[in-house]
């Protein structure tokens, strides 16, 4: 059956459709109330006149579809194929930043506190987004200070012999170590970093009081005042909220620019009334599908300022385009603001505002406002939209200020990185192994500050045993030294060096540093302790770029060592080869004459002054003798 006759079987009941190629790969994932009127209307009778120059239709050899019992199932089955299959004609949100949640990790023996991006259902308590996203750090380092929960790498399912550096600057109960802490008084400050994540601050307050009055009647005295400051802390915080939470709507607004082709957008988030945020999304290859996207389009009446921007760009169409985003944007996102505000409007905007607020559990507005401040804030998005859309695709390079924003944001880094060390390891199956580090710091990098190694300890070819023991000798000196650590250590590699660098570091008792590794080929990034959400950046990312350089000169520097290292080897094993000359003589002639080729011009008188008259016999006669033969 051909594609025609197939459309014409469609079942007029709602669904999505999906558009394959003859390769069997989906082009296109659609979704409709009826079937069959929304693939005829589209693609026969609004497309048939264009059909030869429709770049889907002529690719398009077969359909597929799958029904669903109502527009809400459909727009949740739609978003989700689309995330898996990633069609060439949808438009993809591929630029995302999300933001930062809290997670307490509530089954573990004994919990802990850290900052991620990604949400799980994994029996873990997961408390935001936060916005701006250093907002979920300072809660963090303030339940690390007052509570004592650790957010550390070290395995708590078993006991170390000793504890870390945290435990010891009081910010950790130290659970890795046992009787260090006991899991009831584990569990109460588990429970108190709840209650103070969840905004219970009042029932934390009257706890902390009630435990603070018994620690006092029975003389606990240090116990008492730590309680006093905890008291101190959350007091302080909740002040804080008070101040913030001043009248307001919750809410996120989107405006954009689209120029040659390309495509920025801006999302502001509104939170308490307030702007705390800003969200930008970039695309360089919107899919060309005018006979599809106008037919959503011209089914409804679009704002004037679309009605300006198709008109200039016939090929965009913002309708289609936000029905898109706003679905991978929201569908699947834990929490969802109560007003959604858009440029312009689109078919399925109200089925789309009721799907997301039986999902939220509250009521959620897509509006499209046409005046006052509702329409001023689009507005300002808009024009932020376009000074995004100037800096991305007029200015080739941005500040290195930004690119440390946008490289603390990409690697979650717990603060503005301004010094990278940067490891790799080189040798030749085995032979002569040695390793490089870099440094980059505030933007250039800093050549006296490069490293060589020869590793000593490993035989073979084993680029994790060396890549472990140059990241233990190098910050053992540091730590020595009592010299500072880089705000990122970065390797060349996958996840093999990256575990290799963190093992050598938790021997060192260096359980926070950053760490990081970037893979040839793929150009993933592994960052450690996330190893399971690896950061993809688009290939045209400044952030990207210069993980790249940094990568690149590590390499060419470790290369470079290697190949010296190799001649040296080359050249000074010929000494061997001379009877009476083993690798102490070999060493000596090295050391006195400063290279081979100054021991091969040096006469017997020369010779005779550092080695026998026997050894210096054999020596030039046969230097002589390969001269010769080289004639």
């Amino acid at each position: 059956m051909d594609l025609i006759e197939k459309i014409r079987t469609l079942p007029t009941q709602p669904g999505v459709y999906l558009y394959l190629n003859a390769e069997g790969e989906v082009l296109y994932v659609g979704k409709a109330k009826n079937l069959r009127a929304r693939v005829r209307s589209y693609f026969l009778e609004s497309a048939q006149a264009n059909a030869k120059t429709g770049s889907l239709m002529r690719e398009a050899v077969d359909l597929e579809y799958i029904l669903v019992g109502n527009e809400q199932e459909a727009l949740a089955l739609e978003n989700n194929l689309i995330k898996q299959r990633k069609p060439r004609f949808n438009i993809l949100l591929r630029d995302d930043k999300t933001y930062p949640y809290v997670k307490l990790t509530l089954r573990d023996r004994f919990p802990k506190v850290f900052v991620t991006r990604r949400v799980r259902k994994d029996g873990g308590a997961y408390y935001g987004p936060y916005f701006p996203g250093s907002l979920a750090y300072r809660i963090v380092d303030i339940i690390h200070r007052t509570f004592l929960l650790p957010s550390c790498k070290i395995d708590l399912s078993r006991y170390h012999p000793r504890p870390c550096l945290q435990y010891y600057i009081h910010r950790c109960l130290g659970p890795c170590v046992e009787a260090l802490t006991t899991p009831q008084i584990y569990g109460e400050a588990v429970r108190d970093a709840q209650l103070l994540l969840e905004g219970h601050t009042g029932d934390l307050e009257k706890s902390l009081q009630a435990r603070m009055a018994v620690a006092a009647s029975a003389e606990q005295f240090e116990l008492a005042a730590r309680y006093r400051d905890m008291l101190t802390t959350v007091s302080q915080l909740q002040e804080k909220q008070r101040i913030a939470a001043a009248s307001g709507d919750d809410a996120d607004v989107f405006g954009f620019h689209y120029e040659n082709g390309m495509l920025a957008v801006n999302l502001f988030h509104q939170r308490n009334g307030r702007i705390v945020d800003r969200n930008e999304f970039f695309w360089e290859d919107l899919p060309e599908l005018p006979e599809m996207l106008a037919a959503e389009d011209d089914a409804m009446e679009v704002e004037p300022l679309a009605k300006v921007v198709d008109s200039v760009h016939p090929n965009f169409y913002p309708g289609a385009f936000f029905s898109a985003l706003l679905k991978q944007r929201y569908i699947d996102q834990q929490y969802v603001p109560r007003g959604i505000y858009v440029p312009v409007d689109f078919p399925d905007r109200d089925a789309l505002a009721t799907f997301l607020s039986e999902r939220s559990g509250h009521k959620v507005e897509l509006i499209v406002p046409q005046r006052g401040e509702k329409r001023s804030l689009v507005d300002l998005a808009g024009q932020n939209a376009r000074q995004s859309y100037d800096q991305r695709f007029r200015v080739l390079q941005p500040s290195i200020l930004s690119i440390q924003e946008a490289l603390q944001d990409a690697l979650t880094l717990p603060e503005l990185p301004e010094r990278i060390e940067c490891f790799d390891v080189s040798h030749t199956q085995g032979a002569e192994t040695v390793a490089s580090m870099v440094v980059w710091e505030k933007g250039v990098m800093q050549k006296s500050d490069y490293r060589k190694f020869q590793v000593k300890t490993v035989s073979g070819v084993d680029d994790f045993a060396s890549m472990r023991e140059v990241i233990l000798r190098r910050y053992l000196r540091l730590k020595e030294e009592n010299r500072p650590l880089p705000s990122l250590i970065l390797v060349d590699g996958g996840l093999g060096q990256l575990h290799a660098a963190a093992s050598a570091l938790e021997e060192l008792g260096l359980t926070i540093q950053p760490l990081a590794s970037i893979a040839k080929r793929e150009e993933i990034i592994y960052v450690y302790g996330q190893e399971e959400e690896p950061v993809v950046l688009d290939r045209r990312s400044p952030v990207l770029h210069l993980i790249q350089h940094i990568r690149d000169e590590s390499h060419r520097f470790a290369v470079t060592y290697h190949r010296k290292r190799r001649e040296m080897r080359d050249r000074d094993s010929e000494l061997l080869h001379i009877p009476g000359v083993g690798a102490r003589t070999r060493t000596r002639l090295l050391e006195h004459f400063g290279s081979l080729r100054a021991v091969q011009s040096a006469s017997m008188e020369a010779l005779e002054s550092v080695v026998s008259a026997k050894v210096a016999s054999s020596i030039h006669a046969y230097f002589r003798a390969a001269k010769i033969s080289s004639k």
